[in-house]
């Protein structure tokens, strides 16, 4: 049998003439009742959507020539990528459509090649990770999460004033484009043949780990990790773009937001709720919408938290050994760094970690910095910190 894997497009008025010439020649044609209904062809219609099912009527037909009918195009979130590793034992061609990113982005007329491309139709969508990368944001929406949802996502991010576009019914009769804020368009309905484009949020170009100590917002009795311990913690867990993290005992959010400039999402904890406001401002100050910060106190707040590649514990609230089985039984590969100002804290992470199967290094901080005095610069001590890191044997 000749199968032919299809990108229908945004319907008939964008079928490429090769996908018009297998689907005229075809047997049999498989596809979801919406795209059935809008080609004429002479073979056999059946309608199924899920892989198994059309995997199924393959087989057990006997055609020469099948059509499998997908939405948009055939390799951007189509189904056609669970089938195909399904059909080895036949011959079969993928013939690709005109996407809905391409359709809005002709009907903009904007080139569409630096967006961060994202589905929110049946799948988990990070509306936050895709805001963070600083670049146009295209979502596929469908199923509970439509455009509304996805803007009012981005409005309690607070990016309500957020220019966002939504795409309904694209070429079709009843086609339209809306334009405005993401806390206006969060109150409006839309069909769900939509899709929603969302302008670049504001974000820092970024840099190496080691921010400023004064590019921070500080608060007199809120503790701030110093730029060489934040440089430091994030090469000692060894973070990459990919990575989702915590950070424990967020005090000023310092090193939240080094992690969020840094990472695909940081999840932060922390109990006092002044320092809490404050680690919110600074996360608004560095554009860091992939932070989430919580209020609460580890380790019962982690539940709530998604399974981490990394860890940063800068406070524990004398629960360190609870707090460090916590991240234990979240995921044991992950990355752990514990900073102490205190020899019985560095005692207890040592310990605790290494009776949790980690192997650990230990790495004293020791760092001087200039100050003036008249003409003369003198070297002023700051107080020494421990790192205390573990990976599993």
């Amino acid at each position: 049998m000749k199968v032919y894997l299809i990108g229908c497009g945004c319907g008939p008025e964008t079928l490429t003439r090769e996908a018009a010439e297998a689907l005229q020649n075809a047997d049999l044609v498989i596809g979801a009742g919406r795209l059935l209904a809008g080609f004429e062809t002479k073979g056999e219609k059946r309608e199924a959507v899920y892989t198994d099912a059309i995997e199924a009527l393959l087989r057990s037909s006997e055609a020469e020539s099948a059509c499998v009918l997908y939405s948009g195009d055939s390799g951007f979130y189509s189904g056609a990528r669970l089938l195909l590793p399904r059909l080895t034992d036949w011959d079969v061609r993928v013939i690709p459509g005109v996407s809905s990113l391409q359709a809005l982005a002709a009907r903009l007329g904007r080139p569409w090649q630096d967006w961060t491309l994202c589905s929110s139709h049946g799948v988990d969508c990070d509306v936050a990770e895709v805001l963070a990368k600083g670049k146009p944001g295209f979502f596929l929406t469908g199923g509970k999460t439509g455009p509304a949802e996805l803007c009012q996502t981005i409005t309690a991010l607070g990016l309500g004033a957020l220019p966002v576009t939504v795409g309904e019914n694209l070429y079709t009769e009843n086609e339209r484009l809306v334009h405005g804020s993401a806390a206006e368009l969060a109150e409006e309905d839309f069909a769900p043949l939509s899709v929603l484009l969302c302008e670049a949020a504001e974000r820092p170009a970024r840099r190496v780990p080691g921010l400023p100590d004064e590019a921070f917002e500080r608060l007199e009795g809120v503790p701030m990790s110093k730029q060489e311990l934040r440089a430091l913690a994030l090469a000692k867990l060894a973070v990459t773009a990919e990575d989702i993290c915590w950070d424990i005992g967020a005090g000023s959010g310092s090193v939240s937001v080094e992690l969020a400039l840094q990472t695909k999402e940081v999840w932060a904890v922390e109990r006092e709720a002044e320092a809490l406001t404050l680690a919110e401002r600074n996360k608004e100050r560095f554009r860091a919408w992939n932070l989430h910060l919580l209020p609460g106190e580890a380790p019962e707040a982690l539940d709530a938290f998604p399974k981490p590649d990394a860890v940063f514990v800068g406070g524990s609230g004398g629960r360190l050994k609870e707090i460090l089985c916590a991240i234990h039984a979240a995921n044991p590969a992950a990355r752990v760094c514990v900073s102490a100002i205190a020899l019985e804290t560095l005692e207890a992470a040592t310990r605790e970690l290494e009776a949790l199967g980690y192997e650990t290094e230990i790495t004293q901080l020791s760092v001087s910095r200039s100050r003036k005095a008249g003409k003369l610069h003198m070297m002023m001590a700051q107080n020494a910190v421990w790192l205390i890191t573990g990976r599993q044997r």
